[in-house]
């Protein structure tokens, strides 16, 4: 038997949850229930807020859906790990991607940081957070994580927990086990924090200040040079094996 009913609908509802409570539907998801997927009164949907767990409901209207009838708890509340994904930012699509990946991957909150070589000028945040909805509401997830405001790294730097997990995915770093490395890592039960740059690369200055942090791994991620996306995945895959829910 599957964990998660998959084959219903799931949709992310900001408003408290609780048996028999009537919800009103707002216009953009009155269209998505009723013009894209074609539902009527009557048929249900699973609803989740991100803080009330998921819950069975029941839509209703006349000529198009208008309320949900919350009906009963299919799932309590969860938590994420303590794990933040901390990035420079990337474009449009490739942005879009990595956002989707990370919260697939349980990262609890994602910090978009301002590097020398950062190629995105802009980060649209009200983009990244709908991401963050639409890859909770279609892999089953219950908690939304949190997007911060993007901030130059330097400052990011000066105000991160100092008992906080910094690891940091050197492209310089020396290859080894990436494995070994994080079981030898003193997690400290503070939270981890993963470190990905941009395209181009750290700058030497930031490397150097990068590794003047406390509580550092320097974490290399093989012989191959990744895509910035693509290292996104693979080290949270990592950690999440090592140190974060992956192991139960």
């Amino acid at each position: 038997m599957p964990a998660f009913d998959f084959r219903g609908p799931r949709l992310f509802i900001d408003a408290p949850l609780a048996q028999d409570t009537r919800v009103e539907l707002d216009r953009d998801q009155s269209n998505y229930l009723g013009n894209v997927l074609r539902l009527a009164a009557g048929a249900e949907v699973l609803a989740f807020n991100g803080r009330d767990g998921e819950w069975q409901a029941a839509i209703e209207g006349r000529k198009r859906p208008d309320v949900l009838v919350i009906l009963q708890q299919t799932r309590p509340q969860d938590r994420l790990p303590d794990l933040a994904y901390v990035f420079a930012p990337l474009k449009h699509a490739r942005l879009d991607y990595m956002v989707q990946k990370a919260i697939e991957m349980g990262a609890a909150t994602l910090q978009p940081v301002l590097t020398r070589f950062t190629q995105a000028s802009r980060v649209n945040t009200e983009r990244m957070r709908a991401n963050v909805v639409e890859a909770a509401e279609q892999c089953g997830i219950l908690s939304i994580a949190a997007v911060a405001e993007p901030v130059p790294l330097e400052r990011y730097l000066s105000q991160r927990p100092a008992g906080r997990l910094l690891i940091f995915c050197d492209e310089a770093a020396e290859v080894q086990s990436p494995v070994q490395s994080l079981q030898d890592a003193s997690k400290a039960g503070q939270g981890v924090d993963v470190l990905i740059g941009p395209e181009g690369g750290f700058a030497e200055e930031e490397r150097a200040l990068l590794l003047r942090q406390p509580n550092i791994l320097r974490l290399a991620m093989g012989p191959r040079i990744m895509r910035a996306d693509t290292a996104a995945v693979a080290a949270l895959a990592l950690v999440q094996a090592v140190l974060g829910d992956w192991g139960g």
